[in-house]
């Protein structure tokens, strides 16, 4: 690998992972309606993501994708089938209610006075389990096949012809892709959770948000499938 070159790569990753896109965009939807713990282990799953393309790009596999359209419109087509599949998900998703059930007990202390306790009992329904949030950022980001080709055509840039290990200067290079993107998604899952906390006000908020989030994903979905 050129040394002189991956100071161009690790800026122009940077620019690529900052600028608006779908991973982006579902981050965010994510950290504000689930919270920044949800957000980063989402952030996990999508740089995982890049590891499984850099992986394709040098067995080879990206190449083949790009010879065959089919290949190519059947991967599309089963990752916005996904998304839509996601949009769903949480159109549909069962909200936190918290009920409380109040409980009172009449103590009498003389044949005057008497005291009442209440006992307020919380109860929330379950959440999604961190495993869950990350296998849908993995199979998100490797059912697409813009990224696999985007991968295919950026990383061999910063690779010298000269090269004694082509195959172990891209592994380099998509680790340090992944690495970063890792970090930045996880800085925009902390700044997009504390979000959360101003927009989540009850049951109608969360439901307000969920949408927001089954909106973004059809968005995704529809720029994977016509775009």
């Amino acid at each position: 690998m050129d040394t002189t070159l991956f100071p161009y790569f690790l800026i122009s990753s940077i620019l690529l992972t900052l600028a608006p896109g779908p991973d982006n965009l579902y981050l965010l939807a994510k950290s504000i309606t689930d919270g920044a713990k949800n957000g980063i282990i989402l952030a996990g799953g999508l740089a995982s993501g890049i590891i499984f393309h850099t992986t394709l790009v040098i067995l080879g596999v990206a190449a083949l994708v790009k010879s065959s359209p089919m290949a190519f419109a059947t991967l599309k087509y089963v990752g916005a089938a996904y998304l839509f599949y996601l949009a769903y998900g949480a159109f549909t998703a069962k909200v936190n209610e918290t009920s409380s059930t109040v409980v009172t007990t009449d103590k009498t202390i003389s044949t005057e006075t008497s005291s009442t306790e209440r006992v307020s009992v919380s109860v929330k329904t379950s959440s999604e389990t961190g495993l869950a949030i990350y296998r849908k950022g993995l199979i998100m980001n490797i059912l697409n096949p813009k990224v696999l080709l985007f991968f295919l055509a950026f990383l061999p840039q910063f690779v010298s012809p000269n090269s004694e290990n082509p195959s172990l200067a891209i592994a380099f290079l998509g680790a340090t892709f992944s690495l970063q993107a890792f970090i930045l998604f996880s800085l925009i899952a902390l700044c997009a959770g504390k979000l959360r906390g101003f927009l989540h006000q009850g049951p109608k908020s969360q439901r307000i948000l969920n949408r927001v989030q089954g909106i973004v994903l059809l968005g995704i979905g529809g720029l994977l499938l016509f775009f």
